[in-house]
């Protein structure tokens, strides 16, 4: 969200929780900018802990009740019923209350599809509220919510298309001495998937390649005046490669790319989600800071996206071991960490733990731990 638009008194109190919110996905250094920001940028949180700890991948693999998140193309071809719920204490470094949860399930019918549904909840914590002198006005709790429902099928017996929808609210606080900023925004987001299984590989090796749109929707506002400011939307691109060794062992590889399709006019409006489509896909010049005046950096396309390498190994189908790497450019949130986790399924239930090693000091990422159980019924 752009906070030059808010007048003192509400940027007094709006302000801690849209930088807490901020930090959650943009934690570069303090040496270069951030080539593109969104509000609510809680939208693009990785919620299930075996992607994370694969490196943030699973745009090609997608085979669970988080398929809604990573393509909900991979919904299709499931069976059963599975909800998943997934709790992370967030950025636990910087010492703040905040939390993310994630509440999933997916319900597959023969013959018509799979359904899905989730809940998504980040917590910002409790903030002090001020007026434009620093006169201590109370307390205020700030939150970011997403509710959605997602449908994929098969249509080819390698070919598979999902779509997904979900309603975005925002609480970043309460202004009742403000008639132009409620502290409050609404807006809606649409998912379009494709994942595409060839059968080229034999019998113990499966190749799959996915590519997600994922929220494109309108601009969500503070304010009743102003423009308002984007939704993170997305492109998510991936391939997977799984291999059996034998009848207990598996073996899964994946590769995930993803660009933010945000871009701003000549006057640094957000453009529509609609136009950034297509003009997003373009260098950008930033301003870094320790640069002399008027010094500047280009960044082209491939410099905006991040990249995200996994690894999965399965014992049996009983237990598996995890690890990754996520890269993201210095101009682009400077985000560089590597995972582990491990997973253990058994009869309906499963538990996955992830764990990120962050390779840049002091970042608020380091640390980070996630949590998931599932509860699984396959007919």
């Amino acid at each position: 969200m752009n906070l030059r638009r808010f007048r003192p008194a509400a940027s007094a109190a709006l302000a801690p929780a849209a930088l807490l919110l901020g930090a959650a996905l943009f934690a570069g250094t303090a040496s270069a900018q951030i080539v593109q920001t969104t509000a609510v940028p809680f939208l693009q949180i990785e919620p299930d802990s075996r992607a994370a700890g694969m490196g943030m991948t699973g745009v090609a693999i997608a085979d669970n009740a988080s398929a809604l998140f990573w393509n909900p193309a991979g919904l299709a071809g499931q069976e059963g019923a599975e909800v998943t719920f997934t709790h992370a204490p967030w950025l636990p470094n910087l010492g703040a209350d905040l939390f993310f949860e994630y509440l999933a399930g997916k319900y597959a019918l023969e013959g018509i599809g799979t359904f899905a549904g989730h809940i998504t909840f980040l917590n910002l914590g409790e903030q002090q509220r001020t007026d434009e002198n620093g006169t201590d006005l109370g307390t205020f709790r700030s939150y970011d919510l997403a509710v959605g429902a997602s449908y994929g099928r098969q249509v080819l017996p390698t070919l598979s298309l999902g779509t997904g929808a979900r309603l975005i609210y925002s609480n970043l606080g309460s202004l009742q001495d403000d008639d132009d900023v409620s502290g409050t925004g609404v807006s809606v987001g649409l998912d379009l998937g494709v994942l595409w299984k060839p059968d080229i590989g034999g019998e113990n090796l499966q190749p799959s390649f996915g590519l997600n749109l994922a929220n494109m929707g309108p601009h969500i506002s503070y304010s009743s005046t102003g423009p308002g400011d984007a939704i993170p939307s997305n492109i998510r691109l991936g391939s997977a490669l799984e291999y059996s060794l034998d009848e207990f062992n598996r073996l899964t590889f994946a590769v995930d790319a993803n660009k933010l399709l945000v871009a701003r006019d000549e006057d640094g409006e957000f453009e529509s989600f609609t136009s950034a489509l297509f003009s997003s896909w373009k260098s950008i010049t930033v301003d870094l800071d320790g640069m002399g005046p008027g010094e500047a950096e280009t960044v082209g396309v491939l410099r905006q996206f991040t990249y995200g390498l996994g690894a999965e190994y399965w014992y049996n189908n009983l237990f598996a071991l995890r690890t990754g790497y996520f890269y993201e450019d210095p101009a682009n949130g400077n985000r560089e960490f590597i995972t582990f986790g491990a997973g253990f399924s058994y009869s309906l239930i499963g538990v996955d733990l992830s764990y990120i090693y962050a390779l840049e000091e002091n970042s608020p990422l380091s640390e980070q731990i996630r949590f998931s159980v599932m509860l699984n019924v396959n007919r």
